[in-house]
């Protein structure tokens, strides 16, 4: 290979300082040393890389694209000695983070910032689970920690889960909806003659979960927290969602609140991680979240 990461720094330098001896006084070289690498490598590449009809280095067009692509390289390189240096002193290369599709991504981005703030060239993995996809990122390890994964913890090796609050869930209805006029409380069995709507759940090896139907009910599922509001408001099913997602929907009047006799109002969430591979970006998120009213607090 023609190219050296040397002969790229010397190009670099001289384009910044304009002139041969500017750039061996910022290199600690003499301009002979930097000559010599600037006319080996027209020689080795067959390209003209300076102008040398003004007093000043100018750069011909194939310089300037050498220079640019070559500082796309330094770059890369610098970038990979210090995440060399960051993985010996215990930090990840990677980080992936997955947050329960009922946990608003608000809730996160102030510490997503102080992270970068950190330097580290760690790369940020963000995405989102649900129901027992939060506890089947950790088990299939397409997540190193978990924000708000809900219902009791599974049995997975290795796991630590801290409780971070709960989600309260309302069970709503548009008003135009036959539940709607129905005396309060509602029995499961009323419940169960209406369609129900649930968010897909993102689980690959644990069994999926389905909270709150009957065996026969019939169930629309769909993709996002956000189409499960829009389905119930759309009077297309019934069912429980966040109060706080709710919220702005039953105030305008869009949707209406109805009491089930039975209905779990509160679901535990949990902060989780399994501990048999805890880098420093770990400790260091565990340290950000790991309070038991994180959750609380947010909403």
């Amino acid at each position: 290979m023609n190219l050296s990461f040397e002969a790229l720094q010397v190009l670099d330098a001289i384009d910044r300082t304009g002139t041969f001896t500017a750039a061996a006084d910022l290199l600690h070289k003499v301009p002979s040393s930097l000559t010599y690498v600037v006319q080996k490598l027209e020689f080795d590449l067959g390209v003209t890389l300076f102008d040398r009809n003004g007093r000043r280095a100018t750069l011909t067009r194939t310089g300037r694209v050498v220079v640019e692509e070559g500082r796309r390289l330094l770059q890369a390189a610098h970038d990979l000695e210090r995440k060399a240096k960051r993985i010996q002193q215990g930090w990840e290369a990677e980080f992936r983070i997955a947050i329960d599709v009922t946990i608003p991504f608000e809730l996160i981005w102030t510490h997503v910032f102080d992270f970068y703030k950190l330097d580290l060239k760690t790369h940020l993995h963000l995405s989102t689970e649900v129901l027992s996809g939060s506890w089947d990122a950790l088990m299939t390890r397409r997540a190193d920690l978990v924000v708000g994964a809900a219902g009791d913890p599974p049995p997975i090796p290795n796991l630590v889960a801290k409780p971070i609050g709960s989600a309260r869930q309302v069970f709503v209805v548009s008003p135009d909806h036959p539940l709607a006029t129905v005396e309060e409380p509602l029995t499961m069995d009323i419940v169960a003659r209406y369609r129900a709507v649930t968010i897909g759940d993102t689980s690959r090896k644990l069994e999926p979960r389905a909270i709150g139907f009957a065996a026969n009910q019939e169930i629309l599922t769909v993709p996002t927290l956000e189409a499960k509001l829009a389905a119930q408001i759309k009077g297309l099913a019934a069912g429980t969602i966040p109060e706080c997602l709710a919220a702005a929907s039953l105030d305008r009047g869009e949707l209406v609140k109805k009491e089930v006799h039975g209905m779990r109002r509160l679901t535990p969430l949990y902060l989780a991680w399994r501990d048999d591979e805890a880098g420093e970006a770990l400790k260091w998120w565990v340290a950000q979240l790991d309070r038991p009213n994180l959750i609380d607090n947010a909403a």
